[in-house]
């Protein structure tokens, strides 16, 4: 069988569960069947709201976000799925940093805990920028079922990956 590149680090004991469904073409199904619902966060304005309002009810004292949108450009083959910025630029004498979280493209279509599991994840960063067990926590914090939505998340990608190759 193919690699599987986004269930990679996943202990062997997982992936032979997950082997069954991929040689019978269901793992898209099951997905489906378990987080079917999709979300109605179509443009960056609205992924925007939708971040700052996760925003306001976990992490209030972080920092401001500059800017969220959707972006076409993010690699997921590269395992990036969101993005974290920090941009520094010069104004006057004082060096001034604003945030911006960047979500792929692809997620536009995702069921809605996906996109949820994403944006929380790169809200982390917000407080925590390396991924340690503080980092971890807080997405537990913001997602009880954050580890779970995450593997899911790979699954889908690779139900995608091997129902639409390019």
């Amino acid at each position: 069988m193919e690699t599987l590149r986004y269930l990679a680090g996943y202990p062997p004991h997982l992936l032979q569960q997950v082997r069954p469904l991929l040689t019978e073409g269901r793992l898209g199904e099951s997905i489906s069947r378990r987080h079917g619902e999709r979300h109605e966060v179509r443009t960056d304005r609205a992924l925007e709201d939708y971040t700052n309002a996760l925003k306001a009810r976990y992490l209030r004292s972080a920092p401001p976000l500059h800017r969220v949108t959707f972006d076409s450009q993010l690699q997921v083959m590269r395992q990036a799925l969101g993005e974290h910025a920090r941009v520094s630029r010069v104004q006057g004498g004082r060096l001034k940093a604003k945030r911006e979280i960047r979500v792929a493209a692809l997620f536009r279509d995702a069921p809605a805990a996906f996109l949820r599991m994403i944006v929380v994840h790169e809200l982390a960063h917000l407080k925590e920028p390396a991924h340690d067990k503080a980092f971890y926590a807080l997405c537990t914090h913001m997602e009880a079922d954050y580890h779970q939505l995450e593997f899911d998340t790979r699954l889908w990608l690779t139900a995608r990956e091997l129902e639409c190759p390019r």
